[in-house]
């Protein structure tokens, strides 16, 4: 069962401090052209954004089906969260992925992501998979699989 607790302080975690996670990092590892950016933008500022991707050989996430896609990155700046950003994005790699054929979207997280959870929740997502062992350098964090069927 997950559990929603408070911390002294709040965890904050920089995907981009990863080596070989930045968005410029990917075409190194995997064919992108099956792959979708979604900006979002106001007045003429980019304040998020949403990768898709679907059937691209080596990405695990897709579990060898060509009906799935998965969210791959999806990112609102910290002054724009709340006001819809997220749900408008989620929207588009919805329709994306719907209009490519797929069935199921697929999204990952980690047990440390409360706000990421919550709005999986609010979108119909799944809890589909927990992996406690998927990230060795950080035992503390669980792999957390969301599903959409669309």
């Amino acid at each position: 069962m997950l559990r929603e607790r408070a911390l002294a302080s709040p965890y904050v975690k920089d995907y981009d401090s990863i080596g070989g996670s930045r968005p410029r990092d990917w075409g190194q590892y995997f064919d992108l052209s099956n792959w979708a950016l979604h900006s979002a933008w106001i007045d003429e500022r980019r304040v998020g954004g949403v990768v898709t991707a679907f059937r691209t050989e080596g990405l695990d996430m897709l579990e060898r089906r060509a009906d799935l896609a998965v969210i791959w990155d999806i990112r609102v700046t910290p002054d724009h969260r709340g006001r819809g950003v997220g749900s408008a994005l989620f929207a588009a790699a919805e329709a994306w992925a719907k209009a490519k054929g797929c069935r199921q979207l697929k999204i990952e997280t980690q047990n440390v992501n409360v706000a990421a959870c919550r709005f999986y929740l609010h979108r119909a997502c799944t809890l589909g998979g927990i992996h406690r062992f998927a990230y060795p350098l950080l035992p503390d964090e669980l792999q957390l699989l969301w599903y959409k069927d669309i």
